[in-house]
């Protein structure tokens, strides 16, 4: 492979590298705070709630890990609430 072939795989990987850090989430369940009357009360997930259940999705097997959201977050109402908004829910 020439010298200039190896120098653009490497500026290609560096690019996608730095792509993923700029797209990584921050967990916190209190983003999904917008959520919880359509979760508890079966009344229609919002925008801003679908919203954020799209950007939480990563997170969702790190929350069901935790005791005290589990209940929350497995809760048939919850996975009702992903589906609606399009995010299906993770296997973990």
């Amino acid at each position: 492979m020439k010298a200039s072939h190896i120098a653009l795989c490497a500026v290609l990987v560096l690019l996608l590298a730095e792509a993923q850090v700029s797209m990584a989430v921050t967990c916190s369940p209190s983003e999904l705070s917008t959520c919880v009357s359509a979760i508890t009360s079966a009344t229609p997930p919002s925008k801003l709630c679908c919203s954020k259940i799209k950007e939480q999705k990563p997170c969702l097997c790190q929350y069901l890990k935790n005791p005290n959201l589990k209940k929350f977050v497995n809760s048939p109402n919850a996975r009702k609430v992903a589906s609606t908004c399009g995010t299906p829910f993770p296997k973990c």
